[in-house]
Protein backbone atom coordinates (compact mmCIF):
# COMPACT_ATOMS: atom_id res chain seq x y z
CA UNK A 1 0.00 0.00 0.00
CA UNK A 2 1.18 3.34 -0.91
CA UNK A 3 1.69 5.55 2.27
CA UNK A 4 -0.09 8.74 0.47
CA UNK A 5 -1.29 10.26 4.00
CA UNK A 6 1.22 10.40 6.87
CA UNK A 7 -0.26 12.03 9.63
CA UNK A 8 2.78 13.13 12.08
CA UNK A 9 1.65 14.26 15.95
CA UNK A 10 3.62 15.01 18.97
CA UNK A 11 3.62 11.60 21.11
CA UNK A 12 3.21 12.66 24.07
CA UNK A 13 0.51 14.95 23.77
CA UNK A 14 -2.95 13.54 25.34
CA UNK A 15 -4.99 16.04 23.15
CA UNK A 16 -2.78 14.81 19.91
CA UNK A 17 -2.73 10.95 21.19
CA UNK A 18 -6.50 11.67 21.82
CA UNK A 19 -7.09 12.90 18.11
CA UNK A 20 -5.36 9.87 16.61
CA UNK A 21 -7.48 7.54 18.70
CA UNK A 22 -10.11 9.49 16.79
CA UNK A 23 -9.00 9.38 13.58
CA UNK A 24 -7.87 5.57 13.87
CA UNK A 25 -11.04 4.34 15.07
CA UNK A 26 -13.38 6.34 11.76
CA UNK A 27 -10.27 5.42 9.17
CA UNK A 28 -12.05 2.39 8.11
CA UNK A 29 -10.22 1.97 4.63
CA UNK A 30 -7.15 2.17 7.13
CA UNK A 31 -5.35 4.52 4.31
CA UNK A 32 -3.78 6.77 6.99
CA UNK A 33 -0.64 6.26 8.42
CA UNK A 34 1.17 7.84 11.68
CA UNK A 35 4.36 8.82 13.09
CA UNK A 36 4.99 11.04 16.01
CA UNK A 37 7.34 13.75 15.81
CA UNK A 38 9.80 12.73 18.39
CA UNK A 39 10.73 9.50 16.03
CA UNK A 40 13.86 9.63 14.01
CA UNK A 41 11.75 8.64 11.58
CA UNK A 42 9.48 11.27 11.09
CA UNK A 43 12.28 13.86 12.06
CA UNK A 44 13.99 12.45 9.06
CA UNK A 45 11.35 12.17 6.44
CA UNK A 46 10.21 15.95 7.32
CA UNK A 47 13.66 17.21 7.12
CA UNK A 48 13.15 17.52 2.96
CA UNK A 49 10.26 19.94 3.65
CA UNK A 50 12.12 22.38 5.43
CA UNK A 51 10.39 21.85 9.12
CA UNK A 52 11.90 23.33 12.33
CA UNK A 53 11.33 21.53 15.53
CA UNK A 54 12.46 24.34 18.13
CA UNK A 55 9.06 25.15 18.77
CA UNK A 56 8.79 22.03 20.88
CA UNK A 57 6.42 19.62 18.30
CA UNK A 58 3.17 21.63 18.64
CA UNK A 59 1.96 21.75 14.99
CA UNK A 60 0.56 18.32 13.84
CA UNK A 61 1.71 17.91 9.97
CA UNK A 62 0.12 15.65 7.10
CA UNK A 63 1.92 14.49 4.39
CA UNK A 64 -0.66 13.73 1.55
CA UNK A 65 0.48 12.93 -1.66
CA UNK A 66 3.90 14.47 -1.96
CA UNK A 67 2.87 17.62 0.19
CA UNK A 68 2.86 18.71 3.59
CA UNK A 69 0.22 20.78 5.68
CA UNK A 70 0.31 21.77 9.06
CA UNK A 71 -2.17 23.10 11.58
CA UNK A 72 -5.72 23.19 10.92
CA UNK A 73 -5.28 22.73 7.66
CA UNK A 74 -3.69 19.30 8.00
CA UNK A 75 -6.70 17.99 10.56
CA UNK A 76 -9.30 19.76 7.91
CA UNK A 77 -7.98 17.22 5.54
CA UNK A 78 -7.83 14.49 7.83
CA UNK A 79 -11.44 14.86 8.79
CA UNK A 80 -12.22 14.65 4.54
CA UNK A 81 -10.24 11.30 4.66
CA UNK A 82 -13.00 10.24 7.37
CA UNK A 83 -17.07 9.45 6.63
CA UNK A 84 -19.30 11.93 4.55
CA UNK A 85 -20.02 13.51 7.68
CA UNK A 86 -16.72 14.76 8.84
CA UNK A 87 -15.92 15.46 5.19
CA UNK A 88 -18.88 17.91 5.11
CA UNK A 89 -17.76 19.36 8.63
CA UNK A 90 -14.20 20.16 7.37
CA UNK A 91 -15.61 21.46 3.99
CA UNK A 92 -17.96 23.91 6.01
CA UNK A 93 -14.95 24.74 8.34
CA UNK A 94 -12.93 25.37 5.29
CA UNK A 95 -15.00 28.39 4.81
CA UNK A 96 -13.11 30.35 7.56
CA UNK A 97 -10.26 32.12 6.53
CA UNK A 98 -6.79 30.00 7.39
CA UNK A 99 -5.30 32.99 9.57
CA UNK A 100 -8.40 32.61 12.17
CA UNK A 101 -8.39 28.82 11.89
CA UNK A 102 -4.54 28.37 12.39
CA UNK A 103 -4.90 31.53 15.27
CA UNK A 104 -7.40 29.21 17.17
CA UNK A 105 -5.50 26.10 16.58
CA UNK A 106 -1.93 27.76 17.72
CA UNK A 107 -4.16 29.20 20.82
CA UNK A 108 -5.13 25.61 21.46
CA UNK A 109 -1.01 24.38 20.68
CA UNK A 110 0.38 26.55 23.35
CA UNK A 111 -2.29 26.02 26.16
CA UNK A 112 -2.65 21.97 25.18
CA UNK A 113 -0.36 20.09 28.08
CA UNK A 114 -1.66 22.40 30.63
CA UNK A 115 -5.43 21.72 29.32
CA UNK A 116 -5.03 18.18 28.29
CA UNK A 117 -1.55 16.71 29.95
CA UNK A 118 1.41 14.96 28.73
CA UNK A 119 2.12 11.53 28.88
CA UNK A 120 5.74 10.55 30.53
CA UNK A 121 6.45 8.86 27.04
CA UNK A 122 6.26 8.94 23.44
CA UNK A 123 3.58 7.00 21.71
CA UNK A 124 4.59 4.65 19.00
CA UNK A 125 1.33 3.69 16.91
CA UNK A 126 1.49 0.35 15.31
Amino acid sequence: MKQEFILFFDGVCNLCNGFIDFVITRDKQKKIFYSSLQADVAQEFLKGYEIEFENGFSTIYLFKKGKIYKKSTAILLILRELSPGYRFLATVCFIIPAFIRDAVYSFIARNRYRLFGKKDSCRMPS
